[in-house]
Order: structure tokens, then sequence, then C-alpha cells
């Protein structure tokens, strides 16, 4: 059998008063005072009186009573650490999608209010969200956590609308697959409206002198050069009846194709990015110059139609 290790600073103090066990043997020396503030379970347990010395089968090691845990150590580790004073062990970060779910159930089943809320944070932390969306929603759905569940369900518009094979797919049921597939389809749909219809284009920007960096064959007041851009032919997105500039048609006939699997606001950004890059490399004299702050623009604009235009469009899920 394999001897108990101990833990690290600040879990090997020489004054503690109780010894917490991982189920991979590794020995926790900590303080029951913190462990009581911070949770209403262990507030009880060691609340409990204890049997006179001799009349109990409770494990001793170094004067300290030594119980024993189902938690692996790794986990042991981050929750005690929430428990600590900062100035002893400062929280760690919560950016592991797989130690997140261990955690979770640890803090649920010791009453720790204050390492739920902490991970339900992580879970809606941004960084998570946009790398792994689709393993956020299954945790968090599994978990129970509506806000989560929803807010990573509108992060994975930014996938396709099939996912792929993941780990945690086993968390969840084929019933909330369904759910959330089906809200991507229901948010395409409504997204496509934006681009069969112009209207929010022209209203924003008025009339043609509103965008005149779209009409193609523009001139340049300072090289005395027009744009040779060329004209789009694809009257989808003819917004005021005639020829706009090839590369925004272009762009739009590329986003169109995008939205149909990935509607979101992301989607439309990222094209963006690209035409901008596109556009510089081509060197026209009237373009190049100025496609970055007029596509930026023109692209929050159409992202946050996108993002109008899903709002009211819910996951169907009981919670």
């Amino acid at each position: 059998m394999e001897l108990p290790t101990c833990a690290s600073a600040p879990f090997d103090h020489a004054k503690a008063d109780v010894i917490l066990r991982s189920a991979d043997g590794v020995e926790f020396r900590v303080f029951t005072l913190f462990l009581s503030l911070a949770s209403p379970f262990f507030e009880t347990l060691f609340g409990l009186p204890q049997a006179p010395d001799g009349a109990s089968d409770q494990e001793m090691k170094d004067g300290l009573a030594v119980i024993a845990m189902s938690e692996d150590s790794k986990t042991l580790d981050t929750f005690l650490r929430f428990c600590y004073p900062s100035t002893l062990a400062e929280d760690p970060s919560l950016d592991n999608l797989t130690e997140i779910l261990s955690v979770l159930a640890a803090a649920r089943k010791y009453s720790l209010d204050l390492i739920e809320r902490k991970v339900c944070q992580a879970l809606a932390n941004p960084k998570v969200l946009e790398t792994d969306p689709l393993r956020s929603f299954a945790i968090a759905r599994n978990a129970r956590l509506k806000h989560e569940t929803v807010t990573a369900a509108r992060y994975n518009l930014r996938q396709p609308l099939i996912p792929v094979l993941f780990a945690e797919i086993n968390l969840i049921t084929a019933s909330d697959l369904l759910a959330l597939v089906t809200y991507h389809k229901k948010c395409i749909i409504s997204v496509q409206g934006l681009m069969k219809d112009l209207k929010w284009m022209t209203d924003h920007y008025g009339n043609r002198n509103g965008c005149n960096w779209l009409s193609s064959g523009a001139y340049n007041d300072y090289s005395g050069e027009y744009c040779n851009c060329g004209q789009g032919t694809d009257n989808r997105f003819f917004p005021w009846g005639s020829n706009p500039v090839a590369w925004w048609t272009t762009y739009m006939q590329e986003v169109y194709e995008l939205l149909q699997d990935s509607p979101s606001g992301n989607t439309v950004k990222t094209a963006a990015d690209r035409t901008i890059q596109k556009v510089r490399g081509a060197n026209c004299s009237v373009c190049s110059g100025r496609v970055k702050e007029n596509m930026t623009e023109f692209s929050d604009l159409l992202a946050l139609k996108i993002d109008e235009a899903i709002a009211p469009i819910e996951l169907e899920m009981d919670f």
C-alpha cells in the first residue's frame, strides 16, 4: 500500500488541527476554523461532539483526526484554496473545463456557495467560451446552471450547426443536444432575413452618399486616381439598385454562406477582417486606405443587427 504524501503549502502547516486525506492519498493539514467559516457542511462536521479517547475508531495521525475525502488531490487543493484567506492562498484559476466540473461537484457537496459562484463565473468567462463553447454548454447544462447554459449556447452560434464529437458529450442527454441544435437552427432562420432584405443598411446610411465607399470607380482626391476594384454583379447585394464595389459583394456572398451555419456577429466581424487584408493587399489607391475604417463600422452594424435578430429566440430547456 502506498504511503500518504503531504500536500504543498499552505496545507502542510505544523499547527493545523485536522488532516484531510484525498482519494489518491495526499494529506492536507488544514485549519478547521477556515473550513467552518467557508462551509456549513464543515461547520457541522467539526462541531459534532467527539467520542472519548479510545471509544472511537477515528483514525489519528500526529494527534490529529484524519478524514478520508472522496475527492482527488487536485480537486481538494483547488476548493481548499478558495476556503483559505487570500493572504494565505490565492484563489486558483478555473480555466480548465475538466477541473471545473469536479470542483463544482465538491462545492455543492460541501455547501461551498462562494466556490459555486466562482465556478459559474469561470463558465461564463469569454476566454473559456470562445475556446470551448460546446464543452462549456455540456458542463453548465449538466450542472443545471441556466444563465451559463444559455450563454454557452449563444457562443456556440459561432460554431457549425452540427457539432463535432467532444469528451463531455456524455454529460448531456440526446434531448439536450437536440434543444441546442434546434436553437441554432432557429437563429439561422432569423438571421437569413437580414441578408435577403438590406433595409437595415439603407435605413442606417440614409442614401448612397452615406456610404460612398461602396461605389465602384470612386475617385481619390489626393492621388487623382479612380478605384479599379471593379463592380459586383450579384444583385442580391445592391442596396440602392446599383452595382457596389466588387470586394464588398464578395464579402456579402461569403457572409451569406457562413451565416447559414454560424449565425453570430463574430462571424461577420471575422470575415470583415479577412476582407480588409485582401483589399489592402490589392493596393487600390482609393479602397486600401479607407477599407479598415469603413468595413469595421459596417461589420459592427451587421453584427448588432444579428444580435438583435437572435435575442428573442429562446433555448427551450427545462431548468
